[in-house]
C-alpha cells in the first residue's frame, strides 16, 4: 500500500492561511488507492503551537470568504459521516503532519473543491459540521494535470 507514496499524487492543495493567519502554509496529496485515498498532509505555522485543528473538504470551489461551501456530503449523511469529515490535525509547535485511509471518497471525486483548516477541533457531534470555529486556511484541490 505505501509502495503508491513513491507515485505521483492524484491530486493536491497547497494550502494558504486566511488575512489572519497569512503565515499557514501546507499541502495535502491525494492518491488513488484500492477502493478510497490515501491523504497526507504537512502544514506549518498553526496558531496556538499544540492543538487540534479540524480538518474537512468542503465543497466550494475558491477559497475566498464566503465562497469555501459546506461539507463534502454527497451522499447527505450526518456530521461526522460526510465524506468530507477526516480526523483532525494535531499540531506539535506549530506543525501538523496527517496521513490516513479513507474509503468516503476517490481523489477524482473532490478535485475542484478545498480542503479546510479551522481554528477549533471538531466536535463530532454537533450538526451539521462540529462547531469547528472559523477558517484560518484553505486550499484548493486540483488534479495532477491542473
Amino acid at each position: 500500500m505505501f509502495s503508491m507514496i513513491q507515485s505521483m499524487p492524484y491530486a493536491g492543495a497547497k494550502i494558504s492561511g486566511n488575512s489572519m493567519y497569512p503565515e499557514i502554509e501546507g499541502e495535502v496529496s491525494f492518491y488513488e488507492m484500492y477502493g478510497g485515498t490515501l491523504v497526507v498532509a504537512t502544514v506549518k505555522n498553526l496558531p496556538n503551537g499544540n492543538g487540534f485543528h479540524a480538518f474537512h473538504i468542503h465543497d466550494g470551489s475558491s477559497c475566498e470568504p464566503g465562497r469555501e461551501g459546506g461539507h463534502y456530503n454527497p451522499t447527505n449523511q450526518p456530521h461526522p459521516q460526510h465524506a468530507g469529515d477526516m480526523p483532525p490535525l494535531l499540531a506539535n509547535q506549530g506543525t501538523a503532519f496527517s496521513a490516513f485511509y479513507t474509503d468516503r471518497f476517490y481523489p477524482e471525486d473532490i478535485v475542484g473543491k478545498v480542503v479546510v483548516i479551522h481554528a477549533m477541533p471538531d466536535d463530532f457531534k454537533s450538526q451539521p459540521s462540529g462547531n469547528p470555529g472559523s477558517m484560518i486556511a484553505c486550499g484548493e484541490i486540483k488534479g495532477k494535470d491542473t
